[in-house]
């Protein structure tokens, strides 16, 4: 569901109503007051039943789970509180307990408000931690993904003046090998070819501005070769992406959270897509956020959304070769 006061009720719903029910069974897990709320607003009439968490799902219906039945819920569209946080925080673990147990085959996180989480007591920078923390996982690596562009990154959500000290040679050979398996396991890519970009402005410029590509971050791409990963760099990263070089590799690990999405989102026009790289579960999300300003309007662009949600099934398909949840 996400964050109930945002968009991402809406732009569900829109993406629901685009998609063949025949070849996914969607299952909305979340408040049905709120899907009621922005179902009217968006003017759509969607096939869609109440079930519970035993319930054999079956196609041509979007699902309804709602953990909140007992709990008054009244969507204030582009209002933040910590009761949407904690609403979507609930609907988080909901959906990841049931892809744990096996009764659904993937999750689709719609967008949440880190303060909105934080005033309701939950401290987890975002989606990506707090799932590693339900499913136990200790190491997990967010990708931003597209037709034609995949961003990993070695840090997440942490603060720009703690990057350089968090990035050690053992961080990038474990990224790069997850990038690796996931790039194998979950896109198809037999052989892949990754590119590593450097911290520093100019990759260092050979040590004049920065000894982290040599001391921390070549030793780790040799390391790659010599276990059988493709991996090149450092690279500096504005030349790397200004001169369309992202178009040699199949993915590309970034140092630090901007240097990544920046170009991503710039060059994904809207319909990239979040993936959480090691989980035990599959896990993808639109690449933007709650977007307050415009909820309630009838205006959020469902294209992100949609795209995560298909290619969770692509995902689901590929792992588990069935028809999915």
């Amino acid at each position: 569901m996400g964050d109930y006061n945002g968009i991402g009720p809406e732009i569900a719903i829109k993406a629901f109503s685009r998609l063949d029910l025949t070849e996914s069974t969607p299952v909305w897990i979340g408040s049905s007051a709120v899907f009621d709320f922005y179902r009217t607003s968006a003017h759509e009439n969607i096939p869609c039943q109440l079930v519970e968490e035993n319930t054999d799902f079956k196609p041509g219906y979007v699902h309804i789970l709602d953990p909140f039945a007992d709990v008054p819920v009244v969507p204030e569209p582009g209002k933040l509180t910590g009761q949407a946080g904690e609403a979507a925080m609930l609907a988080i673990q909901t959906g990841a307990e049931l892809c744990i147990r096996g009764l659904c085959h993937a999750l689709v996180t719609a967008p949440i408000s880190k303060e909105a989480i934080f005033k309701a007591g939950f401290n987890f920078p975002g989606h990506t931690e707090f799932l590693a923390h339900l499913t136990k996982t200790e190491h997990v690596m967010m990708m931003l993904v597209n037709d034609q562009l995949r961003v990993a990154l070695a840090t997440i959500h942490i603060p720009l003046k703690d990057v350089s000290g968090s990035i050690t040679t053992e961080l990038i050979k474990r990224q790069l090998r997850t990038l690796h398996t996931t790039l194998i396991q979950d896109s198809g890519i037999s052989i892949p070819k990754i590119a590593v970009l450097g911290l520093n402005p100019h990759a260092g410029d050979g040590g004049v501005i920065g000894t982290e590509e040599s001391k921390i971050i070549q030793p780790a791409i040799r390391n790659a070769a010599d276990n059988g990963i493709y991996a090149d760099g450092p690279f500096a990263a504005d030349g790397f992406f200004g001169s369309h070089k992202y178009k040699e590799y199949d993915a590309i690990l970034a140092m630090y959270h901007d240097q990544g999405l920046i170009p991503f989102k710039t060059l994904s026009f809207g319909k990239g897509v979040n993936f959480t790289a090691n989980l035990s579960i599959i896990r993808t999300s639109p690449d933007h956020g709650t977007a307050y300003q415009i909820a309630g309007n009838g205006v959020a662009d469902e294209s992100s959304f949609l795209e995560a949600y298909n290619l969770a099934v692509y995902m689901a398909k590929k792992r588990f070769g069935e028809p999915v949840e």
